[in-house]
């Protein structure tokens, strides 16, 4: 399993960093164009007002017929019809113009204002004017009005580039924040396999490391230089102990063909072969060991992998069956074997998978009592192949299931047995961490022990 989820992934700080980066230029850009608007609305707005103030100055200073000229001559001339005029009696009556009714609202002071609701020719109604009422000759009042129309379209031109600006800034923006972070994602997620690698026993694989020497490269060859130092310590070390291994066995060897040629010198019945028997047994004993210790040693030699192959899962398990069942039938327990339809092919060394089962089997049926059951099946566990181990034995404490995999630790369950020496399941762990399987441990509903090896998605074809 990626120790990354994709949902972790817009947890990681290079995605928050940028995220934040991007709301904060998106806002501040924002707030920017918002404050461009509202000054060049508020300059057009002063400029209307200010229009049409001049307007009003210029033909308030005509008369009588001269006024009536100016007035249409200023609309002939409108070429985008922005100003539109009224003339009434004092008493309010229309006289001239398409204004046909003096806002209710608009002082005659020649002042402009903002105002609403003015009636045109035609009974149209236009809201939101900017007008100016004055005076001219025999009291008659002057109303003009400026329409918002080429006001309004402008703004919509603004309004409008700062919307395409806004898109504009966004869209890039998480763009470039979505690729940033899958540029930093892609790294973390080759350390991530790098380490899967380690993990699983190749010391010799380091961290990726670019030729941009960031951060993120600084920490990998930090690392990569730890891995060196433990690499070669781990070496010393088992180096050492292979070392040891191999030069004991040699000696061992030697004692017992001497002890051998001494008991076979002896009579049946001499008490002095009583004693030698007891030391040869001893002898064996220590040389087992000695040949599982190197066992192990030899699983952790990660070239092994070159030599994988396909495994016909269901023709192994058969065979395991066979081989085990004459021994179950002697000791009165049912040896059982469940393989799911369609079972999943393994890439993998046949002959240490087969050690590795044969290893849970064995274990199964020292444990069993009589009339016990052992259940060996294949299933599938969500696109996994999974190969359980079931007995009714006495099972594994809760306490013991992360320590039984340790060389030579043995259980409360193993106190009083002369037969195994702790090394059976460190021999399966290393087989399985050798392929890259996962080891799962625990009780069977009966009570008894229920092991498994989880053949993950990369051990499957």
């Amino acid at each position: 399993m990626s120790l990354m989820r994709s949902t972790d992934e817009w947890r990681s700080s290079s995605s928050r960093l940028l995220g934040m980066y991007c709301i904060l230029f998106v806002t501040c850009s924002t707030a920017l164009l918002g404050v461009a608007y509202w000054r060049v609305a508020q300059y057009i707005d002063y400029m209307a007002q200010a229009g049409l103030a001049d307007y009003a100055q210029l033909v308030e200073r005509f008369e009588g017929a001269a006024l009536d000229k100016a007035l249409r001559d200023s609309i002939r001339y409108d070429k985008y019809e922005s100003y539109v005029y009224g003339l009434f009696s004092p008493t309010g009556q229309p006289i001239r113009g398409p204004l046909t009714a003096i806002p209710h609202n608009l002082p005659i002071d020649g002042i402009p204002r903002t105002i609403s609701g003015l009636a045109l020719v035609e009974g149209k109604l236009q809201h939101s004017f900017g007008a100016v009422g004055v005076k001219t000759h025999k009291d008659r009042i002057l109303v003009i009005a400026r329409q918002r129309g080429q006001l309004v379209t402008v703004k919509c031109i603004i309004l409008d580039a700062i919307y395409w600006g806004i898109w504009l800034t966004i869209v890039p923006g998480l763009a470039g924040w979505f690729f940033l972070r899958r540029r930093h994602m892609k790294r973390i997620h080759e350390i991530e396999a790098a380490t899967h690698r380690i993990v699983a026993g190749d010391l010799g694989q380091r961290l990726p490391v670019s030729a941009r020497t960031d951060e993120i490269d600084q920490l990998s060859s930090i690392v990569n230089g730890m891995l060196e130092r433990i690499e070669q310590l781990m070496g010393e070390v088992k180096g050492v102990c292979d070392s040891i291994a191999h030069d004991l066995r040699t000696p061992l060897t030697r004692l017992r063909t001497h002890l051998y040629r001494a008991r076979t010198s002896l009579h049946e019945g001499d008490i002095h072969g009583i004693q030698i028997d007891k030391a040869l047994a001893q002898t064996d004993t220590l040389m087992t060991r000695f040949t599982a210790l190197l066992r192990v040693a030899e699983l952790g030699n990660q070239q092994r992998r070159s030599a994988f192959v396909e495994i016909n899962v269901t023709e192994l398990l058969h065979e395991l069956h066979a081989f085990y069942l004459p021994l179950a039938e002697e000791n009165q327990q049912r040896l059982e074997l469940h393989i799911a339809p369609q079972v999943a092919m393994l890439r993998g060394d046949r002959e240490l998978m087969f050690e590795a089962l044969a290893n849970l089997l064995s274990n199964a049926l020292r444990f069993t009592p009589e009339q016990g059951r052992i259940l060996l099946r294949a299933v599938d566990d969500n696109g996994s192949l999974r190969i359980d181990v079931i007995d009714d034995g006495p099972g594994i404490a809760p306490q013991d299931r992360s320590l039984v995999y340790q060389r030579f630790f043995r259980g409360n369950n193993h106190r009083g047995r002369d037969e195994g020496f702790g090394l059976g399941l460190p021999i399966v762990a290393a087989i399985a961490g050798l392929h890259g399987f996962r080891i799962r441990t625990g009780n069977a509903p009966s009570g008894g022990a229920w092991l498994s090896i989880c053949c993950v998605t990369e051990g499957l074809l």
